[in-house]
């Protein structure tokens, strides 16, 4: 028999792991809470403020405009890359010829560099030399037009991550017994009875993680964004990352900065919560 190890030695094991998380994710959280109640600069002395940040930020209109941007980005680009990865994973998972050349080219988007794409994506979208115009035949001023501007970096967003979805519902696609769909063939279910009846609901652990990785990458988006329009024209693609960009290094408020961050980081916990309250009672793992 094997005598029980001592806890000491696990510890001593995750220690690195432990340094990592408390220097690069606990220790900035906290001192984000911290610099919301001063008013700074970045090179003057720090004048304590208290809750004067936040109060500035909800009154001005600029955290609700950056927040409704998020919110309508998010829903955008979120469901339909859920939905595309989904059903680009029904096909992929077939193993039909060629499967494995298209499974790698839909994923190299999302490895690639997010700034880079959207360098890439800017000059698609120029009006007069972009290759989109081009191919239309028709000169449309994408990302100059407030009313474009934010479905133009949402279709680019989606792009990104269809890829990456698809991966990991192929995964999850391939824990489902084949037994069951065998079963459903025989009680005379179609191709569109099984794909809401049984895949989707059998499929509700991986939508689970990928719903809630995806609305949080979302509200954290800002390099496509930041590449793309930089927060423009008008605000109209000033996604939340991209304010805290403009208020700490273009306006030299790290205080406000620091309170956006923390208002950004109370709404994912709730938004968290609030996906992992609804999905439990739905989610099913025992496959067998």
């Amino acid at each position: 028999m094997m005598r029980p190890r001592h806890p000491l030695i696990a510890w001593l094991l995750i220690i690195p792991s432990l340094i990592g998380v408390v220097a690069f994710l606990i220790l900035p959280v906290l001192l984000s809470f911290a610099v919301s109640l001063y008013r700074w600069d970045l090179i003057g002395t720090r004048e304590f403020v208290g809750l004067q940040n936040y109060r500035d930020l909800f009154s001005d209109g600029v955290l609700t405009n950056s927040l409704m941007v998020t919110a309508i980005f998010t829903v955008l680009a979120v469901p339909v890359t859920l939905m595309l990865g989904l059903l680009l994973a029904t096909q992929l998972v077939r193993a039909l010829p060629g499967t494995s050349v298209v499974r790698v080219l839909v994923v190299i988007p999302w490895v690639c560099a997010p700034l880079a794409l959207g360098v890439v994506w800017k000059w698609i979208y120029q009006p007069s030399t972009g290759a989109l115009n081009a191919l239309l035949g028709t000169r449309i001023e994408w990302l100059s037009t407030p009313g474009l501007a934010l479905a133009a970096v949402s279709f680019v967003a989606i792009w990104q991550n269809v890829g990456y979805v698809s991966l990991f519902f192929q995964a999850g696609l391939q824990r489902i017994p084949t037994s069951i769909y065998e079963a459903a063939r025989l009680d005379g279910a179609g191709p569109l009875a099984q794909l809401w009846h049984m895949t989707i609901p059998l499929l509700r652990p991986t939508t689970f993680f990928l719903a809630v990785t995806q609305v949080v990458a979302s509200f954290q988006v800002f390099d496509t964004v930041y590449a793309l329009t930089g927060g423009g024209p008008r605000r109209s693609t000033e996604v939340v990352a991209s304010l805290i960009y403009n208020e700490a290094f273009v306006g030299f408020r790290l205080g406000r900065a620091s309170a956006v961050a923390v208002i950004l980081f109370i709404l994912l916990v709730v938004i968290t919560v609030l996906q992992q309250r609804w999905f439990a009672p739905r989610i099913t793992y025992d496959m067998s």
